[in-house]
């Protein structure tokens, strides 16, 4: 029995429905967490802690027992930067006193910055968010561009000065620390992208000075 060329656009139809209906089946998804900060963030902010903490110039006596005075400084990551400059401190061979009462020497540290620097360039259009009503109705317009350039930049600067704990005598006072990581990416006709990226989870933080040699 030979079938009509109706009967097999027929029979193509339901198949073509039957494959639809296994690949909607096989479909899965899954729910992410969406933190402020990705994970690329958080390692730029680190390793300029990092770096900045490396900087660390007080000049302390050999062998004095410090005590790390973190009071005044405060802000996002700023315990990974305390503790990167309390590494630069036991580095120096200056013993780490636990409570101020027990230490020769108090340092105490402020926060300048310690955050993330984005800049965009685009050859096009930029993205756009444009009021459509007068109820607050956003609308926004995807970017449209031949050519795009994305830096982002981790910043860390902290100061700190040294007094002697019995007397309050000053020691070591005007010493600024400060630090940058960065990451330079682009994108070609929306669809193309390349870059260097500097920081990796398990890299340490070593300067570069050719992140910006991608063109």
């Amino acid at each position: 029995m030979r079938n009509s060329p109706g009967d097999i656009v027929k029979l193509v139809g339901y198949c073509a429905l039957a494959c639809s209906g296994l690949v909607l089946a096989a479909c899965a998804s899954a729910n992410e967490t969406t933190p402020a900060r990705t994970a690329t963030e958080q390692l730029l902010v680190a390793h300029a802690a990092e770096r900045a903490a490396g900087q660390f110039s007080l000049a302390l006596p050999a062998d004095a027992k410090v005590f790390l005075d973190t009071s005044n400084f405060r802000g996002e990551g700023a315990e990974y930067a305390a503790s990167a400059i309390r590494e630069a401190l036991v580095a120096r061979g200056n013993p780490l006193s636990s409570t101020k009462a027990e230490s020769d020497i108090v340092v105490e540290i402020r926060l300048g910055a310690l955050s993330i620097d984005k800049m965009q360039r685009v050859v096009g259009i930029p993205r756009l968010t444009l009021p459509i009503s007068s109820n607050l109705t956003n609308a926004t317009i995807p970017e449209l561009s031949a050519y795009s350039r994305r830096d982002r930049t981790g910043v860390a600067e902290f100061s700190a000065f040294a007094y002697d704990t019995a007397s309050g005598r000053p020691i070591a006072l005007g010493a600024r620390m400060a630090g940058t990581a960065k990451i330079r990416s682009h994108t070609l006709f929306m669809v193309f992208s390349w870059g260097q990226q500097e920081v990796r989870p398990g890299d340490a933080a070593v300067a570069s000075d050719n992140w910006w040699k991608v063109w």
